[in-house]
C-alpha cells in the first residue's frame, strides 16, 4: 500500500514508517506541497496513493467524489511525529484491512 502523507503531517513519516509501507511519500516530495486539497486528491488517485491527513476537508471530498484514493484521516488532535507513527503502527492491521475492502473509503484514527 502507498500512503501519502498531507502537509499537515511531517515528511520524516515516509521514513519512519518505510518498514510497514516501503512504497510512501509526502506531498513535498511530490511538488505538491501548494496544491489544492483536489489537486492532491487527483494525484493520489492516479498514482495509487492512500491519503494520510488531518484535514477534514477529504473527509467530505470522500463522500462527494467517492473512492478511490482512501484516506486515513487522523483526529488525534495535536501530537508530535512520534505520536503519529505510534498511532499509525498501532492500527496497522485496520489499515490493511480499510485498504483490501472495497466497500471502505475512509479511516479514522483517533
Amino acid at each position: 500500500m502507498n500512503l501519502l502523507f498531507d502537509q499537515n503531517l511531517s515528511p520524516k513519516l515516509v521514513e519512519s514508517l518505510a518498514d510497514i509501507f516501503p512504497n510512501s511519500s509526502h506531498v513535498h516530495l511530490n511538488g505538491l506541497d501548494h496544491a489544492t486539497d483536489n489537486e492532491v486528491w487527483r494525484w493520489a488517485y492516479e498514482h495509487g496513493f492512500t491519503i494520510v491527513t488531518k484535514d477534514a476537508d477529504f473527509n467530505e471530498l470522500n463522500t462527494l467524489q467517492g473512492f478511490p484514493p482512501k484516506i486515513i484521516w487522523i483526529k488525534a488532535g495535536n501530537c508530535t511525529t512520534a505520536q503519529i507513527e505510534r498511532l499509525i503502527r498501532t492500527h496497522y492491521e485496520a489499515i490493511q484491512q480499510m485498504q483490501d475492502d472495497p466497500n471502505v473509503g475512509i479511516l479514522l484514527l483517533k
